[in-house]
């Protein structure tokens, strides 16, 4: 199975208007667990025998497990040697299971949010680069019932900032990619999201974000309103909002 359904669907009847759905990412977006892969990348760096640089851990936000261990390689100067990826991914995997698993902390006025949209009616999916034994570990953290469906990195055949992550999301709720409002806070899955013909709310969290012309920026989750999805959805899509 490539993703997963875990929860009911939504919480009213009443279908609101602006997206069909909603599509959250969730490592720097939801929860500030971007600190805590920090952690863990330079736990396996050190293992190597090096130093993760700062440029390097950037341009590794959003990305997969096979793209972060490509850029620490490279940035450390080591050789892409198969066996030793495979003892670097295993480590990082358990380092960061490790961190998961005592718990995480929500990114500001995202649980709000969340409760919100699903209050409103939306389907939502969680769209997350991060592995699927990981992403069980931060729902049994931040709740399975915030979402419709779940998909992880390791069940598309590409992660973002391929747009295949979203599109699957899209597939399994139902609903065309481009009437979806994706919430995204990296470059990476931004343009994954644009990619799949979402429109984007970007939310910054670690690294800034370009404009884009599906992209709608906003200072934080704090007072997101169902009013606000709704003019974000319009905007991403090109329309005017009076």
């Amino acid at each position: 199975m490539l993703a997963e359904d875990c929860s009911p669907g939504p919480k009213t009847n009443t279908a609101p208007s602006g997206p069909a759905a909603v599509l959250w990412d969730m490592d720097g977006t939801l929860v500030d667990s971007e600190k805590v892969w920090t952690i863990s990348l330079a736990d396996t760096a050190r293992r190597l025998g090096g130093e993760l640089s700062a440029e390097a851990r950037e341009a590794m936000v959003g990305s997969n497990m096979a793209r972060s261990l490509g850029l620490m390689f490279d940035d450390l100067g080591l050789e892409h040697d198969p066996e030793l990826m495979a003892q670097a991914e295993q480590h990082l995997t358990d380092r960061t299971g490790e961190l998961f698993a005592a718990g995480l902390v929500w990114r500001p006025g995202a649980l709000e949010a969340l409760r919100m949209v699903r209050a409103a009616g939306w389907p939502t999916a969680l769209v997350t680069n991060t592995l699927r034994s990981l992403t069980e570990k931060a729902l049994e953290s931040i709740g399975r019932e915030h979402f419709t469906v779940t998909v992880c990195g390791d069940e598309v055949p590409h992660g973002k900032p391929d747009p295949d992550p979203y599109l699957r999301a899209a597939e399994l709720l139902g609903v065309a990619p481009e009437s979806c409002l994706a919430v995204e806070d990296s470059p990476t899955g931004a343009t994954a999201a644009e990619r799949a013909g979402c429109a984007v709310l970007v939310v910054p969290c670690d690294v800034a974000v370009p404009a884009g012309p599906r992209r709608v920026h906003r200072g934080s989750l704090l007072g997101l309103t169902a009013d606000d999805i709704e003019i974000s959805y319009a905007q991403g899509r090109g329309e005017r909002v009076a």
